[in-house]
């Protein structure tokens, strides 16, 4: 009979398990930095845009009725209110 010979399965085993826990901390490090890194950066953002101005470009100087337009044209004012009714 052949001898049995010893297999290194075990060894093997303890590599793959011990290498992933250390990449699983590795990257796990890695989040948890970034994340306190930019933690500050997300707090400190600035206002967005109002709804009406962040589509639309600005008035050019050269456009008709440029000087008269107090702003970017957006959403239009409500009408004003409808006079009573004569009585």
């Amino acid at each position: 009979m052949a001898a049995k010979r010893k297999s290194d399965m075990s060894a093997a085993f303890t590599g793959l398990i011990l290498g992933g826990s250390v990449l699983f901390l590795l990257l796990l490090t890695i989040v948890w930095l970034t994340n306190r890194h930019f933690e500050g950066k997300k707090e400190s953002e600035v206002q967005p845009a109002p709804a009406a101005a962040a589509g639309t470009p600005p008035i050019s100087a050269s456009t008709p009725g440029a000087a008269t337009a107090g702003a970017a044209p957006g959403a239009a004012a409500p009408p004003p209110p409808a006079p009573p009714p004569a009585p």
